[in-house]
């Protein structure tokens, strides 16, 4: 078990559970259920949402983190990703800006358009938040994923997608994507490995600044579960799909693991080139 009561709590969580968007054009339980089936197939959410208008929000604005345990676990975790990105940074005589996570349930609003729970967790680039239904948890254990720290992957992965932000390599990504749109999937699939990885990264980083008190036996492989439960091969295979290649987003199973491995074992975030040879 992932040894977190310990740590701080992050300050950079909204709770919005409970709390209802405006629905936007096109939403309700059709777009909802339309954006589960890109999912499920192994598309890209995203490119729904960033297409989505957003409709005025009934939301008051946002709440502190609630007290209950998987409030304080998110919180906790984000907390242990800040500390280690900023050491990270600070290696490279750069600060390092953390993102915000926002906790909802159903449906959120965000700078990338409205979202329904089925996307799963993402994150926003336009406000820099990643949003996540603590439902996600539950669904990933259906899946093959149980355990806290599958879940801590889980957190770990979308901050990498913030560190990615931060650094530039999603901008470049997106530029080779619009220039070349053949190659789109597969650079999809690198941006998304290099963020199992990172997630890995900080996964070691945690471990190893806390004197070998955060991750226990047993840990490591409910990570590396998690990332084999939701491999695009593996995804496609229970929608009753033929495994396409050519439609990967984030990569197989045993891509997903190898490079959370590679974090985990490197601690190194310049051992996370996906993007040369034989990601």
């Amino acid at each position: 078990m992932v040894q977190w009561r310990s740590g701080r709590r992050s300050t950079n969580v909204e709770d919005r559970r409970g709390m209802r968007p405006g629905v936007a054009v096109g939403g309700g339980m059709g777009f909802l259920v339309l954006l589960l089936l890109v999912w499920c197939l192994g598309g890209d959410p995203m490119a729904l949402l960033q297409n989505t208008p957003e409709a005025p929000s009934t939301q008051e604005g946002p709440a502190p983190p609630a007290a209950d345990e998987d409030a304080q676990f998110v919180s906790a975790i984000l907390a242990s990703t800040e500390d280690a990105w900023s050491g990270i940074f600070a290696e490279n005589n750069a600060s390092y800006p953390p993102p915000t996570l926002v906790l909802f349930t159903d449906m959120v609003r965000s700078g990338c358009g409205t979202a329904g729970a089925a996307t799963g967790p993402f994150y926003c680039p336009l406000d820099q938040k990643v949003y996540l239904d603590l439902g996600f948890f539950r669904d990933l254990a259906r899946l093959g994923g149980p355990g806290d720290f599958a879940a801590a992957y889980v957190v770990g992965h979308e901050v990498g997608h913030h560190v990615q932000n931060v650094v530039g390599t999603a901008e470049e990504v997106r530029g080779l994507q619009q220039r070349n749109p053949g190659a789109a999937n597969d650079l999809s699939v690198r941006l998304e490995l290099q963020a199992d990885c990172y997630a890995g990264v900080w996964a070691h980083r945690t471990h190893q600044e806390r004197g070998g008190q955060f991750l226990e036996a047993g840990d490591v492989e409910e990570g590396l579960a998690a990332a084999a439960a939701i491999g695009d091969d593996r995804l496609q295979r229970n929608a009753g799909r033929a495994v396409s290649p050519e439609s990967f987003t984030h990569g197989t199973s045993e891509q997903r693991q190898r490079w959370l491995r590679k974090g985990l074992e490197s601690g190194d975030p310049d051992a996370c080139d996906t993007f040369g040879i034989g990601a």
